[in-house]
């Protein structure tokens, strides 16, 4: 049976073969560091409700997801205690808007892994048995074995969430996008710390025919898979 999510700007996914058994929800990066008070997006002087704004989504998402046994993988961005593989300008860069990597901060080191600003927000807290990625960079691909553990599932198709949607989460994209797997971008469910950045992200995937997979809100990926089981159930169609 196919199952099409109504998004832009083609029906998700391609070939209709949308299932719990070849589908993963990535909730990228929803760390304390990045929408928690004292953590390091709050340090840089942003706005936390913009990256604070997919936690309602993602939480409803997510008792869906779970309770329908789609495969749920969280990834977190930090470095190791004593810093060995954080590239120098990445350091420098981040001392430049006044929230050093590795620095001391309310939350502990400023993404650093066991430090309590690197933890992921209590909200959105992993089950027991749902794999998290730890990641040195933007990316959930470099330098860890998300691929490994994706082809290993048998997944083909993969939901992105989380922060932030112009970095974090659109470099992950491209990268699944580049190794063949089928992708949608959850509109709701992620966010960015500059909303003209957040639209820009969203632009971008449209080009070319959707030229690193698709998007569309939660409540029409949630329309599309309730209609596995009842497909009398009408399709939302997402309006940007």
């Amino acid at each position: 049976m196919t199952c099409f999510v109504q998004a832009e700007p083609y029906p998700y996914p391609y070939n209709g073969d949308l299932r719990p058994e070849n589908t993963a929800l990535i909730i990228i990066d929803m760390q304390i560091d990045f929408c928690g008070v004292g953590g390091y997006v709050d340090r840089m002087g942003y706005d936390l409700s913009l990256t604070r704004a997919p936690i309602e989504p993602i939480k409803n998402l997510l008792k869906v997801l779970r309770q329908k046994g789609f495969y749920i993988i969280h990834t977190r961005e930090g470095h190791r205690p004593d810093l060995s593989d954080l590239p120098d300008n990445k350091r420098w860069r981040s001392r430049q808007i006044g929230a050093g990597i590795g620095d001391p901060g309310p939350c502990g080191k400023i993404l650093v892994r066991g430090e309590p600003g690197w933890e992921i927000i209590p909200e959105l807290a992993p089950l027991p048995g749902e794999p998290i990625i730890d990641k040195p960079g933007k990316g959930s691909f470099y330098a860890t074995d998300l691929d490994l553990l994706l082809k290993l599932k048998g997944i083909q198709n993969i939901l992105l969430s989380g922060i932030t949607t112009d970095v974090c989460v659109h470099t992950t994209m491209r990268d699944a996008n580049d190794r063949g797997y089928e992708c949608l971008m959850l509109t709701d469910c992620t966010g960015a710390t500059d909303y003209g950045n957040y639209q820009a992200a969203l632009n971008m995937i449209l080009m070319q025919g959707g030229v690193f997979g698709a998007i569309a809100d939660s409540k029409a990926l949630l329309a599309a898979i309730e209609g596995v089981e009842s497909p009398s159930q009408p399709a939302y169609s997402v309006s940007l």
